[in-house]
Parts: structure tokens; C-alpha cells; sequence
């Protein structure tokens, strides 16, 4: 009789704690779609989550015996039709599932942002609460979004040098924006050199051209002392012959700006070195660029500091 009772309130326990835990999972589920991203409520959801696993398992075993009983019914071929139905609807995030997710206010815990629809491009970058970058850039005729074009974004100081990339292309599309990856390349090559010689920092050292940090830029320790430097976009339409086009922007944050217009800097070519290392530069687009250059109608980067109006 004791072992009857301690079996019943053991289930009871396990029934009662399942529940429970499934309200948490629910509530918390609720508050990470409806709220901007937390780690705090996505962990206790994740922990939850596990803990209820667990207790899913003591409750089979449980209750193993009736829950045999439906391996013999035609519901559970039903139910789990139904399961892996809606598991492929949500995984292939068709129109209406992409719709409903657009409802969230959980858009995650990453500082880039970057979206494509039929009239624009849009990039954010938040490194810190207190400041805000955001790239608008209006397509032009030569845009589709079924055919969307390569593109890169970065930084670079003073000197012309790569700092950061904060838009890079995909791996299979760097080759199409030739100036980027030069940049990237050159960059890379510089870290390494700083790995291999020890107690040597090539990349965070400051050099007459200003640093390689783009912490130094952007969220300068010393705000009194910030340095100038550029964003530049690179963009190239697939399957199009012409050239791709690079677009800048200078940010001083000693005399700090809300919105700028990008300004169209030119084409990239390759040029012979005596020296043999690759080189490119900047040419004017002239009147023999057409399509490249209505891919953007105009480049808009918008930076909210904080205190600034």
C-alpha cells in the first residue's frame, strides 16, 4: 500500500512539476517573440526547455504502460503526419509563416542587420547602445531583387587601409568585388604577420596613417581625440560585363553628423607593379558605365550618437 502511494504521488509530482515548467516554457516563449532580444530570457528559456525534457522522460516512464496503448491507434500515424507537416511548413519559412515571424520584436543579439526588398537595401550596425549606424541605400533601374547583386561593406582609416568589414559578400562571390577583397587581403596578411612575430601587434599599433582598430574609430576610449575614417560600399551586378562601383562616406566623429549622402568614388582596376605585388585602384565611371551605375540611386548612412539630437 505504501508503495502504491509513494508510485501516485511520485506521478503526481512529476505530472504537477511537467506542467509547470510548460507554463514557464510558454510565458517565456511569449516574451522572447513579442520583446527585443534578452539573454536572460532565452536562457531561462533554453534551461527550462532541457529541464523539461527531462521531466517529459520521468513522465513516459511513468506512465509506460497506457502510453503503449497508443502505438496500436491509428491517432498517432495522424499526429505525427500533422508534426512533421508543420515542422517543414515553419523550417521552409514560406510567405505567411515569414510574415508572422515579421510580427516579432526579437530580431537577436547581432550588431549587423542587413536586409534586401525591391526598392532598397537597408545595413545596421550597433555596436553599443549608444550608437546606431544605419545604411539606406534606394535601388535603382538596373536592381532586381531576384537577381540581387554583389555587395560588401567596410571601414577604413585614413591611411586607406582595411579596419573592418562589416558587410562581406558571400564566400562564393569575393572574386566579383575585387577592390573589397584587396583591401580584405591586405588586412589579412597584416594579422598574420602580427601572429607569427610575437610580442609584435601590427593591427591594434598605431602607424602614421592612424590605427588598425576599429574600436578606436567608432567608439574611441578618448572622444575628446577621435580619428576620421570612411565607409565603403562595393557593388557589382552578377552576369553584368561592366565593372563594379565603389560608393564612400567620411565619419568624424570630432564633428559629428546624423545623415550623409555617399558619394561615388569610382571603378576598380588592377595595376602592374614593378614590384609585382597586386595593386589596384580607383577610376572615374564614365559615361561608358550605364547598368552599374543604376544599380543605387543614392546611399544614405544615418549614426545616432548617444546625447546627440
Amino acid at each position: 500500500m505504501k508503495k502504491a502511494n509513494l508510485g501516485s504521488l511520485r506521478r503526481r509530482f512529476t505530472s504537477l512539476l511537467t506542467a509547470l515548467t510548460f507554463l514557464v516554457l510558454a510565458v517565456t516563449g511569449v516574451i522572447a517573440f513579442v520583446r527585443p532580444f534578452s539573454i536572460k530570457v532565452i536562457g531561462l528559456h533554453a534551461l527550462i526547455g532541457f529541464l523539461f525534457i527531462a521531466l517529459v522522460g520521468i513522465h513516459v516512464a511513468n506512465n509506460i504502460r497506457p502510453l503503449k496503448g497508443y502505438l496500436h491507434s491509428r491517432s498517432i500515424w495522424v499526429t505525427l503526419a500533422i508534426t512533421v507537416l508543420l515542422t517543414l511548413l515553419f523550417l521552409q519559412q514560406r510567405g505567411p509563416v515569414k510574415s508572422l515571424l515579421g510580427l516579432s520584436a526579437n530580431l537577436g543579439p547581432a550588431m549587423e542587420r542587413f536586409e534586401m526588398s525591391d526598392s532598397e537595401m537597408v545595413f545596421q550596425y550597433s555596436p553599443a547602445e549608444t550608437y546606431k549606424m544605419k545604411l539606406t541605400v534606394k535601388t535603382g533601374n538596373s536592381y532586381k531583387i531576384s537577381n540581387p547583386p554583389h555587395i560588401a561593406i567596410w571601414l577604413e582609416n585614413q591611411g586607406a587601409y582595411h579596419i573592418k568589414t562589416l558587410l562581406p559578400p558571400a564566400p562564393d562571390s569575393a572574386t566579383e568585388l575585387p577592390y573589397w577583397n584587396f583591401k580584405r587581403s591586405g588586412w589579412e596578411k597584416a594579422k598574420q604577420e602580427a601572429e607569427e612575430n610575437a610580442g609584435v601587434d601590427v593591427i591594434s599599433d598605431a602607424t602614421p596613417n592612424g590605427s588598425f582598430d576599429p574600436a578606436d574609430y567608432i567608439l574611441p576610449a578618448d572622444p575628446d581625440n577621435p580619428m576620421p575614417y570612411q565607409l565603403l560600399i562595393e557593388i557589382n551586378q552578377s552576369g553584368d560585363e561592366q565593372a563594379s562601383l565603389v560608393y564612400s562616406v567620411e565619419i568624424d566623429n570630432a564633428e559629428p553628423k546624423v545623415f550623409q549622402l555617399l558619394d561615388i568614388v569610382g571603378y576598380p582596376k588592377r595595376e602592374d607593379n614593378s614590384d609585382s605585388k597586386e595593386s589596384w585602384a580607383l577610376y572615374y565611371a564614365d559615361d561608358g558605365f550605364s547598368t552599374a551605375l543604376d544599380l543605387i540611386n543614392s546611399a544614405l548612412l544615418t549614426i545616432e550618437r548617444s546625447g546627440q539630437k
